[in-house]
This record gives C-alpha cells, sequence and structure tokens, in this order.
C-alpha cells in the first residue's frame, strides 16, 4: 500500500492506493473534505491518480457553476484550466 501526504497553503492531500485503485483526499483547513477514487487502470502511480482526480474534480464544477449543465465543449469537459495545447483531451466521460 502506498501512502503520500502532500500539503500547501488552504489544503492538504491525502493519496492512497488500495486494492483496485487509488483514493486521493483533498482536505481544506476548514475540514471541509472530498474524496475521488480512481481505478487502477486509470493511473499507474500516485502522481497520475493525482492527475486524473483534478481532472475529475474540474469536471464535476460544472454541476455548480453552469446550473448543472454539460460542459461548454469538449475541451471544457477534461480541461484542468491550464490551457496547454500540447496535452491530448482524455476520452473518458464521468
Amino acid at each position: 500500500m502506498e501512502l503520500r501526504r502532500l500539503n500547501g497553503p488552504g489544503l492538504s492531500l491525502t493519496i492512497e492506493h488500495e486494492a483496485g485503485g487509488w483514493k486521493i483526499d483533498f482536505v481544506g483547513d476548514d475540514g471541509d473534505a472530498v474524496s475521488v477514487k480512481v481505478a487502477d487502470e486509470h493511473a499507474g502511480s500516485a502522481d497520475e491518480a493525482l492527475e486524473r482526480a483534478k481532472v475529475v474534480m474540474v469536471q464535476l464544477t460544472a454541476y455548480g457553476t453552469r446550473g448543472g449543465g454539460r460542459s461548454v465543449n469538449s475541451y471544457d469537459a477534461v480541461s484542468d484550466g491550464n490551457f496547454d495545447d500540447d496535452e491530448p483531451l482524455l476520452e473518458t466521460r464521468h
């Protein structure tokens, strides 16, 4: 079992490998938390699991910011906001 803890301003992360996948816990300074589970087939390392979890979190923001509507386009659906042209779009929908 791999376990990694990261702390930054306003947020701490715990990345833990469990049977069948990864669990990433995002915990704010106020104690509010969100957990994302990433299947092993989508991430082979803690770094890959964290990147995948970030993509899932961005996809979920559409529910609160667009009145529950769909993303504007496929790039918007998977964007982490970095606008890097050299990164391919994911073809997975959640």
